[in-house]
């Protein structure tokens, strides 16, 4: 039976009220209606906060890997030159720069990452994929908290 709030609007004859969508296309058109569909029953229960914040950790090391391979193909094609000591503000026309410390625990931190997830886990990856780890990562950090678009690593 529909809420008491809003019971008026229904018509005793012509309404049928369903708390499922198999039992409903049952009662429209049983041929629609599967034994899996009845069992399933189409409930889902969010996940636990475990399960989530394993799969934020996943998503921030591929984002974290594909940036620190950027920052890795701008080194070795001279694009970004390795310093003993970064300045700022740097000059117009100088080329981008990473402290060689800095760097060098960039290379520890990703064999780290290679070992824990695999290399086959951290791409590379098309514009589409790379898109939706992004907006699954996203996502994840809005539901723990964070504001939309948090995509720091």
């Amino acid at each position: 039976m529909p809420h008491p709030d809003t019971a008026a609007l229904f018509s005793r004859i012509k309404s049928l009220y369903f708390i499922n969508l198999p039992e409903a296309l049952r009662r429209v058109e049983p041929s629609l209606v599967t034994d899996m569909m009845l069992e399933q029953s189409w409930t889902q229960e969010p996940r636990g906060l475990t399960e989530i914040l394993e799969a934020e950790d996943l998503l921030f090391h591929q984002v974290w890997y594909n940036r620190h391979w950027g920052l890795r193909i701008g080194v070795q094609e001279g694009r970004i030159k390795v310093v003993e000591k970064e300045t700022y503000p740097r000059r117009p026309g100088t080329p981008e720069t990473v402290q060689r410390d800095v760097w060098k625990m960039a290379l520890k931190a990703a064999g780290r990452v290679e070992r824990r997830y695999g290399k086959k886990n951290l791409g590379p990856w098309d514009d589409f994929e790379w898109g939706m780890i992004n907006g699954k990562l996203s996502a994840l950090r809005w539901v723990l908290g964070d504001e939309w678009d948090m995509l720091d690593t």
